[in-house]
């Protein structure tokens, strides 16, 4: 197979944050292990790799919280100049609303008006910033936006703080004319012990109440669904099915654990493959946002090759999810598996009084359905061998 394949291009639409790139190497247990860049540096960075879309950012990541206006636009000077010689583009902005110690209770959802008003606030600054640059999709993790301990909190109230304050963020995107998709990021826990809306599910159905349903989908990520156990690429289907999937980030994440933030493919293989499959089978179009960072091991030059391998990852499963679309004998069990009667799916298709009366009076044959084979065994066997390179 051409290596070329695996080369990406703008095409592909990969983009990371200046917080992925520009990781310094900290932990909740250790000091940074590499020198900070600033977001020109990190740009740079990112167009040695090659191949890149664009690069993504917090408010913060671009201007520290405490710089003066000389400052902020010496920085967004810089960026843009960075932007323009490496070809890359800001699809993606959003806002921190969780490292500030005035955030330690959260933001849309905190107790204090005060602090539920100042995170309004910043919000809407932020989005001025990433509409400077061209970005179109704003994404909303609620980093704190959560309890250790349901004595502080009411969570209906919380539900209903946090609707009021995206209400209000997409009439102010109206008004302004920003044009912004707002896609919302669940995580079941860390930093708090408890997050709100913890899946990508408790948004869909948080969405559907919202004044303006048409401008918000979500934003899923690999590693937090991996973190409760779940299956991510279920989630991921179920925000395609309902026309929700605005945004997504790769990683990889060791199931159950904290928030590791791998690069993508790095861990799980075959759930890492039948995402890329669902993606490419669905065609997805929108950005494909690397939200990881290199090992703490790792130094300046070996974050350059986790870049390189973030979006060789993508394109090396790309293939393989390509080769199973056409496999013969893998498709040759999937028709086997799958098995249509149109009779019967005209029947359920539709409830109508007829449709009713025939599904009544059908006389299944029960045993004969349970006795057709399902070879799933050799269906997964296949898989894994197409996976390993063997077949």
């Amino acid at each position: 197979m051409p290596t070329d394949l695996y080369t990406p291009t703008p095409a592909d639409k990969f983009t990371f944050g200046l917080w992925t790139v520009g990781n310094p190497g900290r932990d909740p247990f250790g000091e940074p292990t590499r020198s900070p860049l600033t977001p020109a540096e990190i740009v740079d960075a990112i167009g040695v790799a090659g191949g890149a879309y664009g690069v993504n950012f917090h408010d913060n990541d671009l201007i520290p919280i405490d710089a003066s206006e000389a400052e902020a636009d010496a920085i967004k000077k810089d960026f843009r100049k960075a932007l323009r010689r490496n070809k890359l583009k800001v699809p993606m902005a959003t806002t921190n609303l969780f490292t500030d110690p005035v955030f330690k209770d959260g933001a849309f959802t905190s107790n204090d008006a005060e602090v539920r008003a100042y995170a309004i606030h910043k919000t809407m600054k932020s989005m001025q910033l990433g509409a400077e640059f061209g970005a179109k999709i704003y994404v909303m993790w609620g980093g704190r936006e959560g309890t250790e301990s349901d004595a502080t909190k009411d969570p209906v109230l919380a539900c209903k703080r946090f609707r009021e304050a995206v209400n209000f963020l997409c009439k102010y995107n109206k008004d302004q004319g920003f044009g912004y998709k707002f896609a919302l990021e669940a995580k079941p826990n860390e930093p708090r012990g408890h997050i709100y809306f913890a899946v990508t599910g408790s948004y869909l159905a948080f969405i559907e109440t919202l004044d303006h349903p048409e401008m918000v989908g979500v934003n899923p990520e690999f590693a937090h669904e991996n973190m409760a156990g779940l299956n991510f690429v279920h989630h991921v289907a179920q925000a395609i099915d309902a026309k929700k999937l605005f945004h997504i980030d790769l990683n990889d994440q060791v199931m159950c654990r904290y928030d590791q933030d791998f690069r993508f493919g790095s861990n799980s293989y075959k759930q890492s493959f039948f995402l890329t499959k669902l993606l490419i089978d669905t065609k997805y179009k929108g950005c494909k946002h690397f939200d990881s960072h290199a090992y703490r091991q790792s130094d300046a030059k070996d974050v350059i090759e986790f870049a390189k391998g973030s979006m060789r990852s993508y394109k090396v499963l790309e293939a393989k999810a390509h080769k199973f679309n056409n496999d013969k004998a893998i498709q040759k069990l999937l028709n086997v598996i799958n098995r249509e009667n149109s009779k019967l799916q005209t029947m359920t298709k539709k409830f109508t009084k007829k449709s009713m009366k025939d599904l009544l009076a059908y006389d299944f044959d029960r045993k004969a359905m349970a006795a057709k084979p399902l070879p799933y065994e050799e269906l997964d066997q296949l898989t894994f061998d197409l996976l390993m390179g063997v077949r």
